[in-house]
Protein backbone atom coordinates (compact mmCIF):
# COMPACT_ATOMS: atom_id res chain seq x y z
CA UNK A 1 0.00 0.00 0.00
CA UNK A 2 1.28 3.37 -1.33
CA UNK A 3 -0.44 6.47 0.02
CA UNK A 4 -3.62 4.72 0.97
CA UNK A 5 -3.53 3.26 -2.50
CA UNK A 6 -3.03 0.02 -3.43
CA UNK A 7 -0.35 -1.18 -5.64
CA UNK A 8 -0.69 -4.71 -6.75
CA UNK A 9 0.36 -5.63 -9.98
CA UNK A 10 -2.04 -8.03 -12.33
CA UNK A 11 -5.21 -7.02 -10.02
CA UNK A 12 -8.14 -7.48 -12.45
CA UNK A 13 -9.84 -4.16 -14.03
CA UNK A 14 -8.02 -1.89 -11.70
CA UNK A 15 -4.80 0.39 -12.59
CA UNK A 16 -1.76 0.70 -10.62
CA UNK A 17 -2.63 3.09 -7.54
CA UNK A 18 -6.16 3.72 -8.14
CA UNK A 19 -8.29 3.50 -4.95
CA UNK A 20 -10.27 0.18 -4.89
CA UNK A 21 -12.59 1.00 -1.56
CA UNK A 22 -15.30 1.76 -4.37
CA UNK A 23 -15.24 -1.61 -6.15
CA UNK A 24 -16.33 -4.71 -5.13
CA UNK A 25 -16.57 -8.41 -6.15
CA UNK A 26 -19.23 -11.15 -7.05
CA UNK A 27 -18.10 -14.66 -6.12
CA UNK A 28 -21.06 -17.45 -7.28
CA UNK A 29 -20.94 -21.33 -7.84
CA UNK A 30 -21.15 -22.42 -11.04
CA UNK A 31 -23.11 -25.81 -10.51
CA UNK A 32 -22.49 -28.48 -12.51
CA UNK A 33 -19.45 -27.17 -14.62
CA UNK A 34 -16.34 -29.11 -14.79
CA UNK A 35 -14.14 -26.16 -15.73
CA UNK A 36 -14.36 -22.88 -17.03
CA UNK A 37 -14.19 -24.26 -21.08
CA UNK A 38 -17.42 -25.88 -19.68
CA UNK A 39 -18.88 -22.34 -18.50
CA UNK A 40 -17.97 -20.76 -21.61
CA UNK A 41 -20.03 -23.13 -23.78
CA UNK A 42 -22.42 -22.31 -21.37
CA UNK A 43 -22.72 -18.66 -21.73
CA UNK A 44 -22.97 -19.56 -25.25
CA UNK A 45 -26.34 -20.86 -25.16
CA UNK A 46 -29.16 -18.52 -26.04
CA UNK A 47 -31.27 -19.71 -22.89
CA UNK A 48 -28.11 -18.28 -20.94
CA UNK A 49 -28.31 -14.44 -22.77
CA UNK A 50 -29.54 -11.35 -22.27
CA UNK A 51 -31.84 -10.18 -25.17
CA UNK A 52 -28.99 -8.10 -26.01
CA UNK A 53 -27.08 -11.91 -26.76
CA UNK A 54 -25.00 -10.78 -23.57
CA UNK A 55 -24.48 -13.71 -21.51
CA UNK A 56 -26.27 -13.21 -17.86
CA UNK A 57 -27.01 -15.02 -14.88
CA UNK A 58 -30.08 -14.78 -13.42
CA UNK A 59 -30.84 -14.69 -9.46
CA UNK A 60 -33.36 -13.83 -6.73
CA UNK A 61 -31.40 -11.39 -4.91
CA UNK A 62 -30.44 -7.54 -5.65
CA UNK A 63 -27.20 -6.92 -4.85
CA UNK A 64 -27.69 -3.66 -2.45
CA UNK A 65 -24.17 -2.88 -3.08
CA UNK A 66 -24.70 -2.75 -7.38
CA UNK A 67 -22.96 0.57 -7.57
CA UNK A 68 -19.56 -0.72 -6.20
CA UNK A 69 -19.93 -3.83 -8.66
CA UNK A 70 -20.48 -1.21 -11.54
CA UNK A 71 -17.74 0.60 -10.86
CA UNK A 72 -15.62 -2.19 -12.00
CA UNK A 73 -16.16 -5.71 -10.19
CA UNK A 74 -16.11 -9.19 -11.67
CA UNK A 75 -18.14 -12.40 -11.37
CA UNK A 76 -15.80 -14.79 -10.10
CA UNK A 77 -16.74 -18.60 -10.71
CA UNK A 78 -16.43 -21.14 -8.53
CA UNK A 79 -16.00 -24.11 -10.22
CA UNK A 80 -15.39 -27.79 -8.59
CA UNK A 81 -14.09 -26.09 -5.48
CA UNK A 82 -12.18 -23.28 -6.76
CA UNK A 83 -12.06 -19.77 -7.98
CA UNK A 84 -11.02 -20.48 -11.92
CA UNK A 85 -11.99 -17.21 -13.95
CA UNK A 86 -14.17 -13.96 -13.93
CA UNK A 87 -15.85 -11.71 -16.16
CA UNK A 88 -16.13 -8.36 -15.43
CA UNK A 89 -19.94 -7.34 -15.06
CA UNK A 90 -21.53 -5.01 -17.21
CA UNK A 91 -24.68 -4.23 -15.86
CA UNK A 92 -28.41 -5.52 -13.42
CA UNK A 93 -31.43 -5.98 -15.42
CA UNK A 94 -35.07 -6.53 -14.32
CA UNK A 95 -36.26 -9.54 -14.67
CA UNK A 96 -39.94 -10.68 -14.13
CA UNK A 97 -40.35 -14.20 -13.73
CA UNK A 98 -43.36 -16.05 -15.33
CA UNK A 99 -44.41 -16.35 -11.67
CA UNK A 100 -44.49 -12.89 -11.84
CA UNK A 101 -41.55 -12.61 -9.16
CA UNK A 102 -39.01 -9.61 -9.95
CA UNK A 103 -35.05 -10.95 -10.03
CA UNK A 104 -31.62 -10.12 -10.95
CA UNK A 105 -30.29 -10.82 -14.57
CA UNK A 106 -26.28 -10.21 -14.06
CA UNK A 107 -25.17 -9.40 -17.51
CA UNK A 108 -21.71 -10.27 -17.65
CA UNK A 109 -18.66 -9.75 -20.20
CA UNK A 110 -18.18 -12.63 -22.64
CA UNK A 111 -14.44 -12.88 -21.84
CA UNK A 112 -13.72 -15.43 -19.17
CA UNK A 113 -10.48 -14.94 -17.93
CA UNK A 114 -8.41 -17.65 -15.64
CA UNK A 115 -7.31 -16.51 -12.67
CA UNK A 116 -5.17 -17.85 -9.84
CA UNK A 117 -7.13 -20.77 -8.97
CA UNK A 118 -8.47 -20.64 -5.19
CA UNK A 119 -10.02 -22.95 -2.74
CA UNK A 120 -13.39 -22.44 -1.88
CA UNK A 121 -15.74 -23.88 0.23
CA UNK A 122 -19.30 -24.28 -0.98
CA UNK A 123 -22.06 -21.48 -0.07
CA UNK A 124 -25.60 -20.91 -1.30
CA UNK A 125 -26.29 -18.15 -3.64
CA UNK A 126 -23.61 -14.83 -4.28
CA UNK A 127 -21.43 -13.52 -2.54
CA UNK A 128 -19.36 -10.23 -2.38
CA UNK A 129 -15.54 -10.74 -2.91
CA UNK A 130 -13.14 -7.52 -1.68
CA UNK A 131 -10.68 -6.59 -4.53
CA UNK A 132 -7.66 -7.19 -1.41
CA UNK A 133 -9.26 -10.79 -1.81
CA UNK A 134 -9.78 -11.44 -5.07
CA UNK A 135 -7.32 -13.80 -6.94
CA UNK A 136 -4.83 -12.47 -9.55
CA UNK A 137 -5.44 -13.10 -13.41
CA UNK A 138 -2.97 -15.79 -14.60
CA UNK A 139 0.23 -14.24 -16.23
CA UNK A 140 0.31 -14.28 -19.99
CA UNK A 141 0.39 -17.69 -21.75
CA UNK A 142 -0.30 -19.37 -18.77
CA UNK A 143 -4.96 -18.68 -19.26
CA UNK A 144 -5.06 -22.03 -21.48
CA UNK A 145 -3.37 -23.95 -18.36
CA UNK A 146 -6.09 -26.21 -16.87
CA UNK A 147 -6.97 -26.13 -13.29
CA UNK A 148 -5.06 -28.58 -10.35
CA UNK A 149 -6.67 -31.33 -9.61
CA UNK A 150 -8.98 -30.33 -6.38
CA UNK A 151 -7.07 -33.06 -4.07
CA UNK A 152 -3.64 -31.35 -5.45
CA UNK A 153 -4.74 -27.95 -4.74
CA UNK A 154 -6.19 -28.61 -1.04
CA UNK A 155 -2.80 -29.96 -0.41
CA UNK A 156 -0.64 -27.09 -1.52
CA UNK A 157 -3.25 -24.67 -0.34
CA UNK A 158 -2.91 -26.48 3.14
CA UNK A 159 1.24 -25.55 3.23
CA UNK A 160 0.54 -21.98 1.95
CA UNK A 161 1.63 -22.65 -1.49
CA UNK A 162 -1.52 -21.64 -3.44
Amino acid sequence: MVGGRIVKKNLPYHKQGELLKNILHMQKLSVGTESASDLALWHADKRAQAPDGLPRHITRMWPKRADEILAGGSMYWVIKGSLLCRQRILRFDEVIGSDGIRRCAIVLDPELVRIAPTLKRPFQGWRYLKPADAPMDLPEGREAEEALPESLSAALAEIGVL
